[in-house]
């Protein structure tokens, strides 16, 4: 049985492992531009030109990539009040409901992004230092937001059709198998 779940997990856990990758490189871009920032001003006083924008545009680049990346594993904020006092049927109704209701938000979210990419590559809005366009980080949020949709699209089928393929999500479900 382990052997065929394995089998199972091809392409489309190369894809969450390769988005899950993206958001920890983000996290590690927008901490090395801080940390860099802060030494610069403090030893040599100077700064990275727009490293003001720079830094605001990846932290919003970080939030997209990093909702892709909790969003599948079930890892970000939950309220498991009612989920832990209810049975396996109505456990599976709940994370099937509230991953329908996720992926809803987060499409609506994704299309809405889409039309700020559009406003500010047509307003042509730039940098302050540098006057660099700043559609392009916008852009690459956008497909954080996207990367977002698909992983919780895969999310919704194996909670319905395969949920033996789904990583483990709750402690307490572990606990009792």
């Amino acid at each position: 049985m382990q052997a065929e779940v394995k089998g199972r997990r091809g392409l489309a856990d190369r894809l969450i492992n390769a988005i899950e990758w993206m958001a920890a490189i983000f996290v590690g871009i927008v901490a090395a531009d801080i940390f860099i920032s802060v030494i610069l001003r403090k030893f040599f006083n100077t700064s990275i030109p727009d490293s003001y924008d720079a830094g605001r545009l990846l932290l919003g680049v970080l939030i997209f990539w990093g909702i892709a990346a909790t969003s599948y594993r079930g890892g970000h904020i939950t309220v498991d009040l009612l989920w832990t006092s209810a049975g396996p049927r109505m456990k599976r109704f709940i994370d099937v409901f509230a991953t329908l209701v996720l992926l809803f938000v987060v499409t609506v979210q994704t299309i809405m992004l889409f039309d700020k990419v559009a406003a500010t590559y047509r307003d042509n809005v730039l940098t302050y230092d540098l006057n660099l366009p700043t559609w392009p980080l916008f852009a690459v949020a956008w497909a954080g937001d996207v990367c977002a949709v698909v992983l919780i699209a895969i999310r919704a089928w194996r909670l319905v059709f395969h949920p033996e393929l789904l990583h483990d999500e709750h402690p307490e479900q572990r606990a009792q198998e």
